[in-house]
């Protein structure tokens, strides 16, 4: 069953945006959207919260994703969550057909 994930980034000084944007400009982004079962992986900035990035996540099914978990992507997405000091807030939406 297909299922989406928002995962918001919050930050201080612009530091959710600088994470988004090096996540793309590393090519990680692509190597991630490129993963067998992603459906989605695109970044947006809510406008009434400067300091926090939307990534909206979509996948084929738990065993995609739970590859996507165990890919060496996961580790540079933590590093980089480290690097700008980021917080995460997670919501999970199932496919309802």
């Amino acid at each position: 069953m297909a299922f989406t994930v928002n995962i918001y980034y919050t930050g201080t000084g612009g530091n959710a945006r600088k994470f988004a944007e090096e996540m793309r400009s590393s090519g990680l982004v692509d190597r991630i959207r490129a993963e067998k079962g992603n459906l989605r992986y695109d970044y947006f900035l809510p406008m009434d919260d400067p300091e926090t990035v939307l990534l909206i996540d979509a996948w084929e099914n738990e065993e995609a994703l739970d590859v996507h978990h165990k890919s060496p992507e996961m580790s540079e997405i933590a590093s980089l969550r480290e690097k700008y000091h980021l917080k995460m807030r997670v919501q999970k939406f199932s496919e309802i057909k």
